[in-house]
């Protein structure tokens, strides 16, 4: 067990895939979830899976996209808890397409939700953990945004931009004892990978570029996350993680 003395997390999509997996990882370690996604169906079930294991958990229908609806939502929270302690931003979305092909929106759509939602939450909630001083800010990258993805220019710079600000944000919040990290996942088996994970001849391809051969699961990326999260990990900020089975070596 990782220590964690009465803290408040706040997850970003955690109605599916990797954020449900930190949801459910960090509550089965005492931690209170707030879970936020858009669907108010799919936080729901998390929260409902939490307090049904016999966790602490709260869900949040809020859509990350819209900068006024965080600040309501952030202003709504901090009255409710006395503190949020933890926040991962992991909420995300793709717009594939080759560069001459995609649309503004495609582009503005991948980098409101991925990007810009975490300058919003971190802002607003991250305020009073330097005040605290005590916090963990963790930030879910891509190996897309180390080493770039033919197709996904729009997800790979907004991913890129996360571990940009990942590492800024932690010399701003150091002297405040807030530490901030990224993990970069490669691939994952999640709702959002199962089109190529399914499909003999692209997972192949895809695996041809991991050493170990495999695809991860959504626990590979919660149990760090959890454990950057955690007092253990008091003395490690604005490092990035990745965790793709060897494919950014």
């Amino acid at each position: 067990m990782l220590t964690f003395t009465h803290r408040t997390a706040l997850v970003t999509g955690a109605g599916r895939g990797i954020g449900k997996a930190i949801a459910e990882t960090l509550a089965k370690q005492g931690v209170t979830v707030i879970c936020v996604s858009k669907s108010a169906e799919s936080c729901g079930a998390t929260a409902a899976t939490i307090v049904a294991a016999g966790g602490k958990a709260k869900a949040l229908a809020v859509d990350v996209a819209d900068g006024a609806a965080i600040a309501k939502a952030s202003e709504d929270l901090l009255k409710e808890f006395p503190t949020i302690d933890i926040l991962v931003n992991n909420a995300g979305i793709t717009r594939d397409g080759l560069l001459f092909r995609m649309s503004e929106t495609d582009w503005n759509d991948v980098i409101s939700t991925n990007l810009t939602s975490c300058f919003h939450w971190t802002k607003l909630i991250g305020r009073p953990m330097t005040r605290a001083r005590w916090g963990r800010i963790v930030n879910l990258a891509s190996v897309s945004g180390i080493m770039g993805n033919a197709g996904q220019a729009n997800y790979s710079a907004a991913k890129a931009g996360m571990i940009g600000l990942t590492k800024t944000l932690a010399r701003e919040f150091a002297g405040r004892s807030v530490t901030v990290n990224a993990v970069a996942p490669g691939f994952i088996k999640t709702d959002m990978t199962t089109e190529f994970v399914n499909n003999p001849e692209v997972s192949a391809k895809i695996l041809e570029a991991v050493p170990l051969k495999r695809f991860g699961e959504a626990a590979d990326i919660a149990n760090i996350t959890a454990y950057l999260c955690s007092e253990e990990a008091g003395y490690i900020t604005g490092q990035v993680f990745s965790v793709d089975g060897g494919m950014a070596m």
